[in-house]
């Protein structure tokens, strides 16, 4: 592989090696962006004759209009004009990534790179939940932090999200064995971290994953049903040595009372955040109350005594922390049909694609796609952290589309430049 082509690869896997320093992983998007707006200038918009890497442009205006309609009627209108000024680095970000993926050859060494970080992750996780050490501290009281440390709870789903790659990786490498052995390594840190979005998300990783490997229905039953007796027996082991895993259990089982207030508590105060984004859609039904102006606008929709209202700032919780509760609430009923418009373009590509690119695809595809699944909580989408890693797998399922497209106009683009070059 080419200096160059190394060097842009690293670029794009130094975002995901930087996540768990917060905004340190801003420096390669701030690199791949002024490189991708440098390329689009060089080329003069040639990456856009790609079909397929046409697709980044597209997503992009799903997911940024919406921000920039917001603003001009938002309840804080410096904070959503902010974040849609911030959110533009995203489109030359991911026209990057198209340009440092473009070659087929450097497409799976770059997936194990990615399950190799995925891995030392789930060592160091390993390593804390057997010793209470890792490279990110102590864990959390009731969680398992790892590397993000007990400050930043987001061990659980990220592992879940990227858990395709490594699945993958494992599975071309090791076979079956390999794939079983590394769904034995994600599962307990998965649990321990004590997310339940994590462990939905990871649930509909293994239905793909089981689905995959037997392609019918009476081989992926009993599959299915040995991957619940092994979470079941995984889940009774924690229960007995894990006191901070069993009080996420018994405050989970609260919902079975039935009442709000043992729902609410069941989702960690969710019921009350809900009722609020709820008030925002209703107040605000066409542009929301601008990206990222949750917090801001909460006080006014809470419920008498709400806990997540600061008495000194007058400030709530910071987002709807669902999906499509946030769309609405922060963007309005146009902003969820600009990404109910992304998600069929996406989807469109994924169908008019090759054999070959849905391979290279699926990862990614799948990370997304459990990323979004709109039945379970999520984090902030329009937020600086959980944007960004939005965006890095966006771009990677763009680019693994655009892929054959790429190597052949990269071909001819080769040759046109030998042309000139013995051209007087």
């Amino acid at each position: 592989m080419p200096r160059r082509g190394l060097g842009a690869l690293l670029v794009v896997l130094g975002v995901l090696v930087l996540l768990p320093i917060g905004r340190l992983s801003e420096l390669p998007v701030l690199i791949a962006a002024v490189i991708g707006i440098g390329l689009l200038l060089r080329h003069r918009l040639a990456p856009l004759r790609d079909p397929a890497l046409r697709l980044v442009p597209v997503l992009f205006a799903c997911y940024w209009l919406p921000v920039l309609l917001s603003g001009f009627i938002a309840v804080m209108p410096e904070k959503t004009w902010m974040t849609a000024l911030e959110s533009l680095r995203f489109l030359p970000f991911a026209l990057f990534v198209g340009w440092a993926l473009r070659r087929p050859e450097s497409w799976q060494p770059f997936v194990f790179a990615v399950a190799a970080v995925c891995a030392l992750w789930v060592i160091d996780a390993w390593v804390q939940f057997l010793t209470g050490f890792s490279l990110g501290g102590a864990p959390e009281l009731e969680r398992l932090s790892g590397i993000f440390g007990a400050g930043n709870l987001k061990l659980g789903p990220v592992l879940a999200i990227l858990s395709p790659f490594f699945l993958l990786a494992a599975r071309e490498r090791g076979g079956r064995f390999g794939l079983l052995l590394a769904y034995g390594l994600l599962l307990v840190p998965i649990l321990m971290a004590g997310s339940r979005a994590a462990w939905l998300s990871f649930a509909l990783v293994t239905l793909v994953f089981g689905w995959r490997e037997t392609r019918s229905l009476k081989r992926f039953l009993p599959l299915i049903l040995g991957a619940l007796l092994g979470i079941a027996f995984s889940a009774g082991l924690m229960l007995r040595d894990s006191d901070g895993f069993d009080a996420r259990i018994e405050r989970s089982l609260l919902v079975f009372k039935g009442t709000a207030q043992a729902v609410d508590e069941a989702s960690a105060g969710r019921l009350r955040i809900w009722h609020a984004a709820a008030g925002m859609i209703e107040a605000h039904p066409w542009t929301g109350v601008g990206a990222r102006g949750f917090r801001y606008d909460y006080a006014e929709h809470a419920i008498k005594g709400d806990s997540f209202v600061d008495a000194k700032t007058g400030q709530g919780a910071s987002h709807a922390h669902q999906i499509v509760l946030e769309v609405l609430s922060e963007t309005g009923l146009i902003g969820l049909l600009f990404w109910i418009a992304g998600a069929a373009f996406a989807v469109r590509a994924w169908r008019r694609a090759s054999a070959e690119q849905r391979a290279r695809a699926f990862a990614p595809g799948l990370a997304l796609t459990v990323m979004c699944f709109p039945l379970n909580t999520h984090f902030a989408f329009y937020s600086a952290w959980w944007g960004l890693f939005f965006w890095w797998l966006l771009a990677i399922f763009c680019a693994a589309l655009a892929l054959v497209a790429q190597e052949a106009e990269g071909d001819a683009a080769d040759h046109g430049r030998g042309r000139d070059q013995h051209q007087p």
